[in-house]
């Protein structure tokens, strides 16, 4: 047997076309890369935590970065975004007589983006193709998303002998009910005010509401002596991703706090804390935004966003737009159909309590 050593990017390319990726279009350390290595992971290691996954996909793909190297903000990122397309589902767990979060494989479903258009979710264990070779071929990979194209008279019937089960529009947002921020925050501090003293909190995070909110990762910090209040929080665990919480702060001390989720138990911990920040921040009349500008036609228009939304409004807009990878100046972006703006901004306005911004770019992004 001959060994023969392979550069940095002959490995990569190897590794890509081991994953099902074109590399002369889909790098192995690019956003596709990122998304099948963390897929492959998952279907041999879960159920595990969301950082012991980071961790083991961090491992194969920074040999091979011949850059700057990848970034844990990187891939956890891009994890969240696969958790919104439903191939892995986060869920609470005992273990060791602790509550913790784990990873599971999201069941292998598919569903209808538009007539003869189907985003394909879920991973089969062990690497298992998610579908046969010859309909695998006609699978596109953007971003978190696999997108396959088929005739819509006998699509349904493909999909279903490739081992796929059909998931309707509405059961697949699954957007929560409608309700006023105020409502939403006096539901929290009710839970609140029946939970345990909380003591002290080694590691606490805390979203802070008047930091600016179109700077997300700027708005994170430690508790200070004027804090005050109920905040979204983040504390470190042994095991695991640090946990989501509300907390209830007395000069910078906690005294009360719950973990996320707490009205959904099927609900990913943070969606439900993001969705409570908005109201915060709604609430402060401080409201998160986004904005829309033209993108030189009258059928699309980009909306950009500079904090992270709730996996539902996510998958809303894979529903009906498409990203926008390299809008600047934001978190992330999407092109959308003029016609589909309505829907969408009722999701935004009226269960997120967002607000457009009227300027094209806002400071401090």
């Amino acid at each position: 047997m001959t060994v023969s050593q392979l550069s940095r990017m002959e490995a990569a390319e190897l590794g890509a076309e081991a994953l099902g990726l074109d590399p002369r279009v889909a790098a192995l350390t690019g956003t596709e890369g990122i998304a099948a290595s963390i897929l492959r992971a998952a279907s041999f290691m879960c159920p595990t935590s969301p950082r012991q996954l980071i961790t083991a996909v961090l491992a194969v793909l920074e040999p091979v970065e011949s850059g700057s190297g990848i970034s844990r903000d990187a891939v956890s990122d891009m994890l969240d975004a696969i958790l919104a397309t439903g191939d892995l589902l986060e869920l609470q767990d005992e273990v060791d007589d602790r509550s913790v979060r784990l990873l599971y494989l999201g069941p292998p479903s598919y569903v209808e983006r538009a007539p003869g258009v189907y985003l394909l979710s879920g991973v089969r264990p062990h690497a298992a193709p998610l579908v046969d070779t010859e309909l695998s071929r006609a699978v596109e990979r953007v971003g978190a998303w696999r997108i396959v194209r088929l005739e819509p008279a006998g699509a349904d019937v493909r999909l279903a002998s490739a081992g796929l089960d059909r998931v309707e529009r509405t059961r697949w947002v699954a957007s929560p009910s409608s309700e006023r921020a105020d409502r939403l925050l006096s539901r929290l501090a009710i839970r609140l005010n029946a939970a345990r003293p909380s003591g002290d909190v080694d590691g606490l995070q805390i979203l802070d509401p008047a930091a600016k909110v179109t700077y997300y990762r700027g708005r994170w910090r430690s508790p200070t002596a004027d804090d005050s209040g109920d905040f979204v929080a983040r504390r470190p665990q042994e095991y695991g991703a640090d946990l989501w919480c509300v907390v209830r702060m007395e000069t910078g001390e906690p005294t009360k706090m719950l973990e996320f989720p707490i009205d959904d138990p099927l609900v990913p911990a943070r969606d439900e804390a993001w969705r409570l920040q908005m109201a915060i921040d709604a609430h402060r009349g401080t409201p998160q935004v986004y904005a829309t500008h033209a993108l030189g036609t009258d059928a699309e228009v980009a909306i950009r966003f500079f904090s992270p939304i709730p996996g539902f409004a996510q998958r809303y807009l894979e529903l009906v737009g498409a990203p926008l990878p390299d809008e600047p100046r934001c978190l992330f972006a999407f092109r959308v159909p003029v016609g589909a703006m309505p829907d969408l901004e009722h999701i935004l306005t009226d269960l997120l309590w967002m607000k457009r911004d009227p300027k094209e770019r806002p400071d401090g992004v």
